[in-house]
């Protein structure tokens, strides 16, 4: 099958290349390396460096003529979108809207679209599941969940099949600890160059860690199932923060204190989402967070 992934080179889109490819199937990858990087790229797969957004990706894409398309390029830092939400918007909003227009013109069968727990704000009620109100608190919140919209309408008036993924809190080898960096990514850094990491508050604020193994199940699962759906993705049980960092301190052998800091503004206390939809459907995690980062480490020596 040709399948076209956008931000290909990225932490979870290149691990969705590699599986791909692994299953036979054809894959493009079209990346402008903003956020990904030229080294997660599979030399198996066919790559453009463009933006996604552009017109000669269009003529690429209607040259390639992909049957699925998995659409995780992004703009994917909080913190940037809040400094600058026209660059956030105009890259998730917009862009998205222009490939979904790519798609109709080039006949894509159904596109995948990589979105996020962001988009549900302060929780309600926990564990999290898809029917739970939508109130991001965040600009990047906002352009992941609106592109949700345009998809829903858009594939409706064309005959273009979607399946919506929100992901949990990612985590995996390739996964970046400079800036907007996952939390595993970045204790890692730190325990592994042998300096304290910092916690936010006392450390008992919990977050569904999800392995990028199971992220990239979910992704192949839903190419023939879950068409004009979305789902959560996710492990459904939260962990805090003081007990991850003790599982990591330990699986490295480090004996490493981290430093308290004062809560951030903003920060949400706990988040975890319920998985029993796509759970439904046939689909479930293979790892826990204990497992998932034994298989980190695993491959530190690989």
């Amino acid at each position: 099958m040709k399948i076209l992934v956008t931000g290909g080179c990225g932490f979870i889109g290149s691990h969705i290349v590699d599986e791909l490819l692994a299953n036979g199937h054809d894959v493009l990858v079209i990346d402008n390396l903003s956020s990904g990087y030229i080294r997660n790229l599979n030399k198996s797969a066919r790559f453009y460096k463009m933006d996604f957004m552009s017109l000669e990706a269009e003529r690429i894409i209607k040259e390639f003529t992909p049957e699925v398309v998995i659409h995780h390029a992004a703009q994917v830092s909080v913190q940037k979108s809040m400094i600058n939400p026209v660059e956030d918007a105009t890259t998730n909003i917009i862009g998205t809207i222009k490939l979904l227009d790519y798609c109709n013109k080039a006949g894509v069968r159904k596109i995948i679209y990589a979105s996020s727990a962001a988009v549900y704000g302060n929780p309600d009620y926990l564990p999290i599941n898809e029917d739970h109100q939508i109130h991001p608190i965040s600009y990047y919140g906002i352009s992941k969940y609106t592109p949700e919209q345009y998809i829903r309408t858009f594939c409706s008036n064309n005959e273009l099949n979607y399946t919506i993924l929100r992901y949990a809190n990612v985590f995996g080898e390739r996964q970046d600890a400079k800036g907007e960096g996952g939390v595993v990514a970045i204790f890692l850094d730190r325990l592994l160059n042998h300096e304290p990491p910092s916690l936010y508050g006392d450390g008992e604020q919990t977050r569904d860690f999800i392995y990028v193994k199971d992220i990239v199940s979910a992704n192949l699962f839903v190419m023939d199932k879950g068409n004009n759906d979305l789902f959560n993705v996710s492990t459904g049980e939260g962990v805090s923060l003081n007990n991850l960092y003790d599982l990591m301190n330990s699986g490295l052998k480090k004996n490493i204190t981290p430093i308290f800091e004062s809560p951030r503004k903003g920060d949400i206390l706990h988040s975890y989402l319920d998985n029993a939809k796509l759970k439904a459907l046939g689909w479930a995690p293979k790892f826990n967070i204990e497992s998932g980062l034994r298989d980190v480490f695993k491959n530190l020596n690989n």
